[in-house]
Order: structure tokens, then C-alpha cells, then sequence
């Protein structure tokens, strides 16, 4: 060999090793994966009861970055987790050939190809919106310009039980300024008397739809005043708008739409009916919808409020990153369960305290 095949062949030998060692690109990801969830408490409303709640969680990889993502189905929806698993893997290929920096244009295919299942929805652009978070190194809460101080204090929810453990679950709460109480049903006055007997609490209330005669929710109401609720939800099944305005011109204290604003659309009809909304991300399909609804809300003059259901702290962190929006918060989801896999937004004294990590924030619970 003379030197100039030497030196030839050793500069390209270094060159031929890198291209040797490197490793092939990863291939986007998509994983689901049902999560059965356990209660601290038996946890009752006028549509169920439960000790579990079964969520969605959905995972996002392109790029060496995960994005994490969470869809609680209820009943009330029609909606359950195999159904919304399902939905999230009818879309599979979109999500992995599609660039997740145009997430509005594939949440926008996605709410096309997919009938119904926002509890799906949400879990698909729960991970995506982690996954752009983390890609541009900033929380969510900064993404959508706001300020984490800004964040409102959470209430605490109290299920319907027995007054005897409806006084324990109240007691348990000492750690939380202001408690959400459920009614709906015949034992509602025993239900705030027994709350009332060990606390001087603020109280909201929610009726989910629990009472059908619009005369019996304005006494109920206007005792519940009495008793130092601050507001209630949803009183009267969601088509019932013409009787749920009748009631609103006899009651003194605000009634907010829940299970009546589903989406968007929903919200301009409601607003000679409540005075205000109650936006969940697993109702919307999302925190690009809920942020929608809550900018519509307020533009109508309405009051906002920011919801959940029962989750774990990825479905309630995603809610608490839109929370400086709102004038009330209800996200207590993760604080009702045993088995919570992730940590992400904290409470303190009833105070929403965001995570400053990128996207989400979360870590695995130890």
C-alpha cells in the first residue's frame, strides 16, 4: 500500500464507523392503556355509585420525546374506557404519520373522523399538547400566555353518603377553604344539615341534573341559600332550558351549566338560562376546546368555571394549566383516589400550585 492509499483509506475509515455506530431514528409511538383507578371513598352522585373509576391513558413518542395524555368516560356520555381506547386507535395512523406541531390540524381531523368519544379525544390531545410543551421546553400554562399565580383556589368534593360519613368526609377536608357538596336526591337537607353541624365552610353544590320539577329546585335553592351555598350546578335535566330559565329569575345566588355545556356550540343558548359554565376537558375533547369555551363563555359575560372528572393527575394537571382563565375551579379529581401514577399540579390551603416543568410537569409517583 503507498502512502496515498494509506492516507485515503484511513480518513475514511472514521467516517464509515460513525455511519456504522449511529442509531437509526426511533419511529413515532402511540400507546393506550385502560387504568383502573380506586376511590378513598365510595363515591355517589345522582347517576352512580362507585369505588373505581376505569380512565384512558395514552402515551405520545416522536423525537425522543413522550407526550402524556388521559380521557375520563362517564356513563352520563355514553361513553366508557374500552369505547374511548378504541376510538383513540381508529386514529392511530394520523397521530403517528401527522407532524404533532400542527396539533390544531390533527385534532381538527381527529374531532372529523371520530363520532362522539370525548374522553378519547381529550387523551389524544392531552399527550399532544404534553409533547409540545416539552419540544418547546416551556409548561402549558405559558404556551397559553397565563400566569400560574393567577390560579384559583380548588373546592374539595364531598360524594352523597350517609350523614354520619358525610360529616367524616367533611372533617377529612379541613385542609380545603371551600367544599363542593353533591344533591340531587331526597336526602339533600340532611346531607348539608350533617356538613353544616361541623364546619361554616363555603359550600357549592352540584344537583347533576338530580331534580325534575323546576318548583321543588327553586325551594331547594333558595333554602340552599340559606345555608351558605355560594352556587349551585346544573338543578333540572340539560334539556330542561326553558324551566331552567323560570328559575333563574326566581333565585338569588348564580347557577352554572354543567352536563347543558358539552361544547362550543352549546354555550350562546345558555346564557339567558345560567350564569355561568362549568368547561371539563374530558366533555370537550381537550384543552384546545376548553380553551375555546372558556374564551367564548367570557366574551358572553359569563362566568367560567373549570372542571373534572375523576382522574388521575394527568387529566386534572392539563385542566389546572387553564386555570388562571377561570373565576372557579373544581379539580380535585386525583385527590378523591388511592393509586394516582403520576404527581403534577399541588394544592395547598385549597390553592392550585402548578407544576414549572415542561408540558405538563409531571412525574412518576413514588
Amino acid at each position: 500500500m503507498n502512502r496515498r492509499t494509506f492516507l485515503t483509506t484511513a480518513s475514511a475509515a472514521p467516517a464509515a464507523g460513525a455511519v456504522g455506530l449511529a442509531a437509526p431514528a426511533a419511529k413515532p409511538a402511540l400507546s393506550t392503556k385502560i387504568v383502573r383507578l380506586n376511590l378513598r371513598h365510595t363515591w355517589t352522585t345522582t347517576m352512580s355509585s362507585s369505588q373505581y373509576r376505569d380512565t384512558l391513558h395514552t402515551t405520545f413518542t416522536r423525537g425522543g420525546i413522550t407526550g402524556h395524555g388521559e380521557g375520563a368516560p362517564i356513563v352520563r356520555y355514553h361513553e366508557d374506557a374500552a369505547s374511548a381506547q378504541k376510538a383513540v386507535e381508529s386514529v392511530r395512523d394520523l397521530l403517528l404519520t401527522a407532524n404533532p406541531m400542527q396539533f390544531g390540524k390533527i385534532m381538527a381531523e381527529v374531532f372529523k373522523r371520530v363520532p362522539g368519544e370525548w374522553a378519547g379525544k381529550a387523551a389524544i390531545d392531552i399527550a399532544l399538547m404534553d409533547w409540545v410543551g416539552k419540544k418547546l421546553g416551556i409548561p402549558l400554562y405559558s404556551y397559553f400566555g397565563l400566569d400560574p399565580k393567577d390560579a384559583p383556589l380548588t373546592t374539595f368534593s364531598i360524594g352523597i353518603d350517609t350523614p354520619e360519613i358525610t360529616k367524616q368526609k367533611t372533617l377529612e377536608a379541613a385542609d380545603y377553604p371551600v367544599l363542593k357538596v353533591k344533591v340531587g336526591l331526597a336526602t339533600d337537607e340532611a346531607t348539608i344539615e350533617a356538613i353544616r353541624s361541623v364546619t361554616k365552610k363555603p359550600l357549592r353544590v352540584d344537583a347533576n341534573e338530580g331534580w325534575k320539577d323546576k318548583e321543588e329546585a327553586v325551594r331547594k335553592i333558595n333554602w340552599l341559600e340559606k345555608m351558605g351555598v355560594e352556587f349551585i350546578e346544573q338543578p333540572l335535566p340539560a334539556e330542561m332550558l326553558e324551566e331552567q330559565r323560570w328559575i333563574r329569575s326566581r333565585v338569588h345566588i348564580p347557577i352554572f351549566a354543567d352536563e347543558a355545556c358539552q361544547h362550543a356550540a352549546d354555550i350562546p343558548k345558555l346564557r339567558e338560562c345560567f350564569d355561568g359554565v362549568n368547561v371539563k376537558l374530558d366533555k370537550s375533547g381537550g384543552m384546545l376546546e376548553a380553551y375555546r369555551m372558556l374564551q367564548i363563555a367570557k366574551a358572553l359575560g359569563m362566568k367560567t368555571m373549570l372542571g373534572c372528572m375523576i382522574s388521575s393527575s394527568v387529566s386534572v394537571t392539563a385542566a389546572a394549566h387553564l386555570s388562571p382563565l377561570v373565576d372557579f375551579s373544581d379539580l380535585d379529581g386525583n385527590l378523591l383516589i388511592s393509586n394516582d401514577p403520576f404527581r403534577g399540579v399541588l394544592v395547598e390551603k385549597g390553592k392550585l400550585i402548578l407544576p414549572t416543568g415542561p408540558g405538563l410537569g409531571l412525574t412518576a409517583a413514588k
